[in-house]
């Protein structure tokens, strides 16, 4: 898994963090490892878009909290994903 969109919004649905938080999450969740060249530029496309909002610093650091458009963008993607391994692994046990 190495989208930063989904990345992002997963780490925040577990609560607010600042990037290098985030960083840490993901990495420990999904053991990927995000950069931070794109974990900013996923945290300012996010914020475009509705799906995050900062919610004020902590110790100097930005922290950034998920929206509601952006926990029901989440979910939606949540649940394709769970199709496709359903499927998936229909699918691996005739292979």
């Amino acid at each position: 898994m190495s989208d930063p969109t989904l990345l992002v919004l997963s780490s925040l649905a577990g609560g607010d963090k600042h990037g290098y938080a985030m960083m840490q999450d993901i990495e420990a969740f999904a053991g990927t490892r995000l950069g931070p060249g794109t974990l900013y530029g996923a945290i300012t496309r996010l914020e475009r878009r509705g799906w995050i909002r900062p919610v004020g610093a902590h110790d100097r650091r930005q922290q950034y909290t998920i929206t509601s458009a952006g926990r029901a963008w989440l979910a939606d993607q949540l649940d394709s994903l769970q199709q496709v391994v359903k499927t998936s692994r229909a699918r691996l046990k005739h292979a």
